[in-house]
Order: structure tokens, then C-alpha cells, then sequence
């Protein structure tokens, strides 16, 4: 594998980064992660627009955006993929112990790309099970849900508990115990005809694929709403999903003990999705 490191590519066994580099020490830095349709990288302006805005919250100097949809798409094809998930991380780089970030005079980038493991069809046709996890999320006023940061562990233990439970993914609340996302998704359900899914203000990070399964509800005739929901909300749902950039639109069918169709909406939307990424592979979107 081939991996793109400051600047130029190198082999995986060379791309190595620095002990005192403090996205390690200290989990600062940020991220973001994409997937690859036929060589394509999807929805990448976008992808580098979060990005600009993390480094910016966190006050980080960015290397060009154009330079980093360079790497992406040379990474991508030193490595020969053509579907791929891609991640670009960028930390505050090396400097001494301590957390002043003008200790790092240079951050580190970082792009991987490795060969898309494709879902098993099973999980879209039968749909996943959710838990529902004691570990709430981070406080907005403590850290900005809008900055994709390599500080994770919140997310982690959540995951934990998923794994402890037999569960696939994990719905956290916040501190008001109002339902936020999953550990790595965004959450949406149907309830009463009309999709809802959690509002930005609860907590959360405002995915693109969220953004873009809003979009095409809104423009396929699917009333949305965006509001603060609480766990009693979604049990009496009809449909549930989650989504995420590599999943798309996963099917929910069981949320603790209580079970859900995959229903209407969640197939209609998953066939907008589709076939709204062949539109932008093939240049029309």
C-alpha cells in the first residue's frame, strides 16, 4: 500500500509519524472520510469544506485544499483503486510535550486509501440492530460537534457498550437525554408519514450524507423535519436508519427490544441515493 505523508507518496512501511506528534499525544487534529465510486471520490468539494471549517475551529493551518485533492487522487491511483474508502487526516504535527499548538511549527497529513469491503447485502435486506448507550455525547459547549477531531473516545466507549450488547451500532443522547447520532451515523426515523432526524442544535455532527438524504427527501416529496427527539420518540416509529458516507442509507430493525420494518421511505430513499451517485459519477449530478 502506498501512503501519502506531508507531501509526496511512500510505502506503508515508511509512512511513519513521530511520537511527540501531537495528534497522537494528545488527539489533536482533524479528519475526514470518503468513499470512491469507479475512481471518483464522492461529494469531495464538500468533504474539503468540513475540513476547512474543522482546521479553522481548531486553528489550524491547512495546507492548500487543492493540494489535498491532489494526494487524494494520487493516492488513489498509485494504489490502483478504483472503489475505495479514502481518509485524510491532519494533525498539529511534531513539537515538544505540552499543549500550546505553537509548539508544531508544521502539521501532518496523512491520506490512506485501501480497496471498499463492500457491506454484506444482508444487512440492507434485513436491516441492523441498535442499542441505545449509557455514554452520552460530548456537550456541544465543551466540544464543537462541528469539528470532525481525532478526539474520539466519547464515540469509542459508546461503541463498546454496542459490542458488549451484540449490537451493530450505538444511538447516543446528549447530556438532556435527547437522542443525538450513532457512534459513527446519523439517525433518521419515520413516525406519522414524515421523516424526522435530530437538529444540528442537539449536539451533533451535520454529516453529508445526512444533508444530502434531507435533500432528496425534500426534493422526492417526503415531508422532513429536524428536531430534538427523545428515546420514547423513535420507539414508536414506523422506520428507522442510519446513515454514514460509507454506508449510504442502513436500514434500522431492532432498537433494544423493539423491532421496525424496512419500510417505504427507507427503500425510496435508498434508491434515490443511488441513483443520485450514478448521476455524479457520470458527471450529471
Amino acid at each position: 500500500m502506498q501512503i501519502f505523508l506531508h507531501d509526496k507518496m511512500v510505502p506503508e512501511h515508511e509512512a511513519v509519524v513521530s511520537v511527540f506528534d501531537h495528534g497522537f499525544l494528545y488527539g489533536d487534529g482533524i479528519y475526514e472520510t470518503m468513499r470512491a465510486y469507479d475512481g471518483t471520490v464522492f461529494m469531495l468539494d464538500r468533504h474539503l469544506e468540513r475540513l476547512s471549517r474543522s482546521a479553522s475551529l481548531i486553528q489550524l493551518d491547512l495546507p492548500h485544499l487543492q493540494m489535498i485533492r491532489g494526494a487524494v487522487c494520487e493516492t488513489l491511483q498509485a494504489n490502483g483503486l478504483k472503489n475505495a474508502y479514502v481518509r485524510v487526516t491532519i494533525s498539529r504535527g511534531k513539537g515538544p510535550a505540552g499543549l500550546d499548538p505553537a509548539l508544531c511549527p508544521r502539521p501532518t497529513l496523512v491520506v490512506i486509501a485501501e480497496e471498499f469491503r463492500q457491506y454484506p447485502a444482508r444487512l440492507y435486506a434485513e436491516g441492523v440492530r441498535l442499542v441505545i448507550a449509557k455514554t452520552r455525547r460530548n456537550l456541544a459547549q465543551a466540544l464543537d460537534p462541528k469539528i470532525k477531531s481525532l478526539n474520539f473516545l466519547n464515540n469509542i466507549l459508546a461503541k463498546i457498550e454496542a459490542k458488549e450488547r451484540n449490537a451493530y451500532e450505538a444511538i447516543m443522547l446528549n447530556a438532556n437525554g435527547f437522542i443525538a447520532e450513532g457512534t459513527v451515523s446519523n439517525i433518521f426515523f419515520v413516525r406519522a408519514g414524515i421523516l424526522r432526524t435530530p437538529s444540528v442544535d442537539v449536539g451533533v455532527l451535520d454529516g453529508i450524507t445526512r444533508e444530502l438524504v434531507i435533500s432528496l427527501a425534500q426534493k422526492n416529496g417526503i415531508p422532513v423535519e429536524e428536531g430534538r427527539y427523545l428515546p420514547e420518540d423513535i420507539c414508536s416509529a414506523s422506520e428507522v436508519f442510519f446513515t454514514n458516507t460509507t454506508s449510504e442509507i442502513m436500514p434500522v430493525a431492532q432498537i433494544e427490544d423493539i423491532r421496525y420494518e424496512i419500510g417505504a421511505v427507507t427503500g425510496a430513499l435508498r434508491g434515490h441515493y443511488r441513483e443520485y451517485v450514478t448521476k455524479y459519477i457520470a458527471g450529471g449530478a
